[in-house]
């Protein structure tokens, strides 16, 4: 039984959309499966995963957002299909000329209102949570300089080493030789500063984002929930090398990391400032 050419196009057209459809589910997943906590992932469209309690709100806050986006465009949508269908010239030849309707000009008036205090009042507490610094654990004075970062540990010690990116370490231009360190489950107060132009110290898995400016100090802080290696970068356009200055954040439990700032102690005090010795041999 011969088939038309109608036939033979329209099968061959759909297994090339079901491959093309196979192949995209294949890459969104394999982008997922190499989704590690702490950086960015291939094929990633959404937020890190959270690693701060602060990033948690802001997933949350995220989400509550999209979803009154999404309902409101399609709200819209709705709205322009129905004027299209029921009142174009065809349809309706004979138009309304209807100018006032008190229930509809208090509803257009009142349900934005409603909405913008649904969006205000979360919005107004994830602000304060973010801004409202808690009693502190441990303080890390994270200066930015073009372009590295250096940090300090004035309640441990108060030593400061340099981290620059590591060319040779994973991942890509996110790897570097010395990285910051600190303890799970506690809160770190980080002063940023700059020492010569604008920077901005981010961690995305920490909800971190906050401008160094030279002659100022700035302050925030997270709390970080697991343990692991989360990775940030420099924020703000500063010079040419503004792209090679990645934040890495090692988080270890308690003992890990009293022996870690005892070795530091003495590895770092005395050091000089361009020290480029791995904080992965320090705390062995």
């Amino acid at each position: 039984m011969k088939m038309s050419m109608g036939n033979i196009a329209r099968r061959v057209l759909g297994r090339r959309v079901l491959g093309l459809t196979v192949a995209g589910a294949a890459l969104v997943t394999g982008g997922a499966a190499f989704a590690e906590l702490g950086q960015p992932a291939p094929w990633q469209y959404n937020l890190q995963d959270a690693g701060s309690p602060v990033m948690e709100n802001i997933i949350w806050f995220h989400s509550l957002l999209l979803t009154i986006i999404t309902v409101i465009t399609l709200f819209v949508l709705a709205l322009l299909v129905i004027v299209m269908v029921k009142f174009n010239a065809k349809a309706n030849p004979t138009p309304s000329k209807t100018t006032h309707h008190t229930l509809l000009e208090v509803a257009w008036t009142l349900i934005p209102v409603l909405i913008l205090v649904a969006i205000a009042v979360p919005s107004f507490r994830l602000l304060f949570l973010e801004l409202d610094v808690p009693k502190a654990d441990v303080t890390i004075k994270a200066t930015g300089k073009q372009w590295y970062w250096s940090y300090a540990y004035p309640d441990n010690g108060k030593f400061e080493f340099d981290s620059l990116m590591a060319a040779d370490k994973q991942p890509r231009l996110l790897g570097v030789d010395n990285e910051m360190v600190v303890p799970v489950n506690k809160v770190i107060r980080v002063q940023t500063t700059g020492s010569d132009v604008i920077h901005s110290f981010a961690v995305p898995a920490f909800g971190v984002k906050i401008d160094a400016i030279p002659g100022r100090l700035n302050e925030t802080w997270f709390k970080a929930t697991k343990v692991g290696m989360y990775y940030g970068q420099c924020s703000e356009l500063c010079g040419k090398d503004h792209a090679f200055m990645p934040i890495a954040v090692r988080v270890v439990n308690d003992q890990e990391f009293a022996s870690w700032v005892e070795t530091a102690k003495k590895k770092f005090a005395s050091a000089p400032a361009n020290s480029f010795a791995s904080a992965a041999d320090v705390a062995q």
